[in-house]
């Protein structure tokens, strides 16, 4: 209770109603009579809105890969698997794509003989960038049972460059669902570093 100094009445000092718990999560506070309590956008959204562009694109692009399958042998029989509805690659944003033109993923699952190294290539070079690789199995990792064979080339990052290696004989259909996973990261980390890359320079700079 306070006394006002021009006159005697009592008046109740208001501080605010007792904070509840709200259903959002831990962090929150309750506001106070009429001021709203956080919300979930100014949390959030000034974080997104301050982000660089790069990085906004990079979790686009991680979220939905279009991959160009490249089957070469038995590995390319778990990467069917892996696409198909029981480990159903689709969830993950990945979807296959018969033309190099719109492709951003490679996948070459299996063994890379000689006579395919150009083809390969030229897939390769037809996609557009930003691109990536991911080796599938012992042979497109380095040359499998076949190493030192004369006619199959001892892994594919010997014509192209390679992200993400799967290892196995063949690798299961879990193993090629990691790999991708892992080539997300690669993906969002990149971008994050080069972000952090320009930062300094720009700090740099300043100094």
């Amino acid at each position: 209770m306070e006394i006002d100094e021009n006159s005697n009445i009592h008046i109740p000092k208001y501080d605010g109603f007792p904070p509840t718990e709200k259903p959002l999560g831990d962090g929150y506070k309750a506001g106070k009579g009429n001021n709203p309590a956080d919300s979930v956008f100014n949390r959030v959204l000034p974080n997104a809105l301050t982000a660089k562009s790069d990085q906004l694109f990079a979790l686009a692009r991680k979220s939905s890969l279009w991959t160009l399958s490249f089957g070469l042998a038995c590995c390319a029989i778990e990467m069917m698997s892996a696409h198909a509805s029981h480990h159903d690659l689709d969830r993950f944003g990945v979807v296959t794509w018969p033309s190099p033109r719109q492709a951003d993923v490679m996948i070459v699952a299996g063994t890379v003989v000689k006579k395919m190294a150009d083809p390969i290539k030229l897939l390769y070079e037809q996609m557009p960038d930003p691109k990536w690789v991911i080796a599938m199995g012992s042979c497109a990792t380095n040359g499998g049972p076949y190493y030192k064979s004369y006619s199959v080339v001892m892994g594919v990052d010997h014509l192209i460059p390679v992200d993400v290696y799967v290892p196995g004989c063949p690798p299961r259909p879990e193993a090629l669902i990691y790999g991708v996973m892992q080539l997300q990261e690669k993906i969002k980390n990149d971008a994050n570093q080069s972000f952090e890359k320009e930062s300094l320079n720009a700090n740099d700079g300043e100094q």
